[in-house]
């Protein structure tokens, strides 16, 4: 393992396919590779993503996230670093991709996404000298029967539930009080973005005094993280119906529900996720986020300090930083609800004052939303 000290340029962005020899992986795809101009590493990526073939680079969401931490790791260090794109969605494509980036010359890599579960249970044995960074999911066998991580494995969690907590109590305190809920699949993560929408909601309506029953919340898993026109008029009906608030939580999905929004027209607003969409549209309040970038960055530093975490499974929390809603000056959009009140829920989170972090519900605890014993919130599942 070599670390480059000194930063060098970027020497050019390529758009290449590679067909891989090994028998365990006989096609796969690289999307697009950044190399720094660092001698033989240019000849493969030290640091490499692997994202499925739904993935994005540029989700301005997940994927985008990891990617930024890629990025800012190997340009401040002279480390080359790619990112490579499976073929297809299945394990064994997922696989494939991963193989990819090994005989490329990856020594570490990121795989952003509870889909990649199953892959990374097989892929830690068979390349045992790669170490790999599973975001938001840790190695499991296809059918769930075993889950076991390798010492080449880290795996790393978000507690989506209180960044989106966050997110529900900020837009009851704004003065929202028909609210919208909708998911890309009703995958764990997406799962726990929802419950925890809910409980933010609730409990500042509680704190609030506002009455029994006051807050609607429309709640929807949409089946895909699709930009598609479908998605886009199955907000609009939404926002039509009365709705004025909308969380998305599936990835750049917010970017139509954004433009349903401005369509609409009158006060309707977005909640974006993962990271700060807030850069996107103005029509953003603001975003339920992980600290992706960080946490990515974090992981590639430990590794290239002989401190790789490996068979270690991390959940990042408001905690410790790993979530939380943004304050940046350019994306605040909140005119009633306070960065002192702000700060003051997030401190109570942060110390779980009152049992308010424990007992924010998580995905394994109800089966439908609208199981979740409510005062103040009626949820309405669609």
């Amino acid at each position: 393992m070599k670390k480059l000290i000194s930063f060098m340029m970027i020497l050019s962005v390529m758009l290449m396919a590679i067909s891989c020899t090994s028998s365990k992986a006989p096609e796969a795809e690289v999307a697009e590779v950044e190399a720094s101009e660092a001698g033989a590493l240019t000849q493969g990526a030290v640091i490499a993503e692997c994202i499925s073939a739904t993935g994005s680079i540029d989700d301005r969401s997940f994927c985008q996230g990891a990617w930024e931490g890629i990025k800012a790791y190997g340009d401040e260090n002279g480390l080359s670093y790619a990112y490579y794109q499976a073929t297809g969605d299945s394990t064994t494509d997922l696989v494939n991709c991963i193989d990819v980036a090994v005989d490329g010359g990856a020594e570490i890599v990121v795989v952003p996404g509870f889909t990649w579960g199953a892959p990374v249970f097989l892929a830690q044995d068979m390349y045992p000298d790669t170490k790999i960074v599973i975001l938001d999911g840790e190695p499991h066998s296809e059918d769930y029967s075993e889950y076991r991580q390798e010492d080449n494995v880290y795996a790393i969690y978000y507690a989506e539930q209180e960044s989106a907590f966050l997110a529900g109590y900020a837009a009851v305190k704004e003065g929202f009080t028909n609210l919208g809920f909708l998911g890309g699949m009703a995958v764990p993560p997406v799962v726990r973005f929802g419950y925890g929408f809910i409980a933010g909601a609730e409990y500042a309506a509680q704190e609030m005094g506002l009455e029994e029953g006051s807050i609607t919340m429309y709640y929807h898993y949409l089946g895909n993280f699709d930009v598609s026109p479908e998605n886009q008029t199955y907000a609009a009906s939404w926002f039509s119906s009365g709705i004025d608030l909308i969380f998305a939580a599936a990835g750049d999905v917010t970017s139509v529900v954004s433009s349903a929004a401005s369509q609409t027209g009158g006060n309707k607003w977005v909640i974006g996720v993962d990271v700060n969409q807030g850069w996107d549209a103005e029509n953003v309040l603001t975003s339920a986020t992980k600290n992706l970038r960080g946490s990515t960055y974090q992981a590639l530093e430990l590794y290239f300090n002989n401190e790789f975490p490996g068979g270690q499974v991390a959940t990042l929390n408001s905690s410790n930083d790993g979530v939380n809603i943004p304050t940046d000056e350019g994306t605040w959009r909140f005119t009633t609800f306070t960065m002192e009140e702000y700060e003051n829920i997030l401190s109570k989170l942060k110390t779980d004052e009152g049992g308010i972090a424990s007992s924010i519900p998580v995905d394994t605890e109800y089966a439908t939303a609208d199981l979740i014993p409510l005062e103040y919130v009626v949820v309405t599942v669609y």
